[in-house]
């Protein structure tokens, strides 16, 4: 007796690795390939024996190095980018100066300690 039941979708492997390589969210996923979630684990367990998430959080990290060194390349060109590494990497920050300009006024200026001594009870 032959299957019945809708065929199975085909997903690309190397659309899918794309897509986790640019960090795209599952839902983003899931609408390009046009498939529900319990599909696309099912297919990551056929096709990797490892669950969607495993299998993202490593293609997501060829990614992230990828976006590094390409980051890396463009502070050679790019003064935002190297303050940007800087400020990442190596812990440099902005500095930030203010001045501040205040007169401070002693509410008992010319009051001696005894009248004070006499205000609050004390003498």
């Amino acid at each position: 007796m032959a299957r019945t039941g809708r065929p199975k979708k085909v997903i690309k492997q190397e659309q899918f690795e794309a897509m986790c390589q640019i960090q795209a969210t599952q839902d983003e996923i899931l609408l390009v390939l046009g498939v529900s979630d319990k599909t696309l684990n099912a297919w990551c367990k056929r096709t990797y024996g490892k669950t969607f998430s495993d299998i993202f959080a490593e293609k997501r990290s060829a990614g992230k190095i990828s976006l590094r060194r390409k980051q890396w390349k463009l502070a050679d060109r790019s003064a935002a980018m190297a303050i940007f590494l800087g400020k990442q990497f190596l812990g440099q920050k902005d500095q930030t100066e203010m001045e501040l300009k205040a007169q401070v006024n002693n509410p008992f200026d010319g009051v001696s300690t005894d009248d004070i001594k006499k205000l609050i009870g004390h003498d």
